[in-house]
């Protein structure tokens, strides 16, 4: 049986960051974009947000995004929510864009935390992880390459090659989120240790330091015009980078075995996050329509409009109690067995919050492509989530698949 009643914890922490939001992210808001703009975003950080950060570690507000877990204690103590519980703090986060990061559960770093966390020798979690986990680096996942079809990762082709006590990595990544921000301490990597290994097997994980020889961020890549400074995405060339070899994560071939156990968490989160998105666009759809008259009535008043926010209002409902129902079963019954539901709401989540904010943009007519509303960073914003962690056409083909399997062992007999 499932039940979606937010627990009497979940609420606490919830109504715990609902209130250090109203009194001290939307206030800052129009400091933060104040102070930005008026430095080199690539290399400083806004004070104001450095400010909030470390209010919200002291109170306590911090590392939301962590399951429960039975070790590691010496390393890691979250406030130990459920996916289920950590759902609608993780929807409430995402109405500000650098919210999430407040409280130390930002992406790629929660992802990267969880490898380290699950997969992590003790050496490397005390170089990587506490650091992490602390507030005082952030870390980039390299996977995706320009050169191939990075959805399917059995094409990439980085080279990491042992070389007595180190690895030596080359190749060219780029969309890597992260790598240029002023604290990126160290990249996760996923390359090719074995080009003659089973398909599944030849791809390995390891942690690089950023500061390492042979990196170089070569650009930036903008998303619609968008640079997401300073965290931004960046096209990063590894020319005979030498790693140590305890670098290695858990060994040599199991990296999609890795990937797979970091994406599911990351892509629920990021699912979590589209819901206040889809939020804020109707909000301000209504708003607006509310406030706009032509042909003698308010806009909000004409039946095609009528028909967009129903629609809205439904597949808003929709979306998260799907987005519910992953959490439930990756909590219950384990990431692995949630896979056709992760793969679900990933594929729902983006397309309703893309049609949502696009239909508030038509709403506020040519006022709706400008920055004036937030409404065209919305919709970059949630486009790229249909990209992040796997194309729809990826879960599309793995969710059918699965569909299709319940069906051939009856037609074979």
């Amino acid at each position: 049986m499932m039940n979606f009643e937010q627990s009497e914890r979940s609420l606490a922490w919830m109504e715990r960051v609902r209130a250090f939001m109203d009194a001290h992210i939307i206030p800052a808001i129009p400091t933060y974009h104040a102070q930005a703009a008026a430095i080199d975003r690539w290399t400083e950080i806004p004070p104001v947000f450095e400010e909030l950060k470390a209010r919200a570690k002291a109170e306590g507000l911090w590392n939301f995004f962590m399951p429960p877990s039975d070790h590691d204690d010496e390393y890691f103590t979250s406030p130990g929510l459920t996916n289920l519980e950590y759902a609608p703090i993780a929807e409430l986060m995402g109405r500000v864009s650098f919210a999430s990061e407040v409280f130390n559960c930002m992406a790629p770093d929660t992802g990267n935390f969880e490898v380290l966390h699950r997969y992590g020798t003790p050496a490397q979690k005390e170089r990587f992880m506490l650091p992490l986990r602390d507030g005082v680096t952030r870390s980039a996942f390299l996977m995706t390459e320009p050169a191939v079809a990075s959805s399917d990762a059995r094409n990439i082709q980085t080279a990491i090659r042992r070389d007595g006590d180190h690895y030596v990595i080359n190749g060219r990544k780029w969309w890597s989120s992260g790598a240029g921000h002023p604290k990126c301490d160290f990249f996760v990597l996923m390359g090719k240790t074995d080009p003659d290994a089973a398909a599944y097997h030849q791809q390995s994980m390891i942690l690089v330091p950023r500061d390492m020889p042979g990196v170089t961020l070569v650009r930036h890549l903008p998303v619609f015009g968008y640079d997401h400074a300073p965290h931004g995405h960046f096209e990063v060339l590894l020319e005979d980078v030498r790693v140590p070899a305890e670098n290695m994560l858990l060994g040599e071939g199991r990296g999609f075995e890795i990937a797979q156990g970091r994406l599911g968490p990351g892509r629920i989160h990021h699912t979590m996050r589209n819901i206040a998105t889809m939020e804020v666009a109707l909000e301000k759809m209504c708003r607006r329509l509310l406030t706009r008259r032509t042909f003698g009535k308010t806009i909000a008043e004409h039946s095609v409009w009528e028909e967009r926010i129903a629609r809205a209002r439904c597949e808003i409902e929709m979306a998260r109690l799907l987005c519910l129902k992953a959490a439930h079963m990756m909590d219950t019954v384990g990431n692995k067995a949630a896979r056709a539901e992760i793969a679900m709401i990933k594929i729902a989540a983006p397309k309703m919050a893309q049609q949502i904010v696009d239909d508030a943009i038509q709403a506020h007519g040519g006022a709706g492509v400008t920055d004036d509303f937030g409404l065209a960073e919305l919709w970059a914003n949630t486009r790229i989530v249909r990209l992040t962690d796997g194309p729809d056409e990826v879960h599309e083909r793995q969710l059918a698949r699965m569909e299709l399997d319940k069906y051939r062992a009856e037609l074979a007999a």
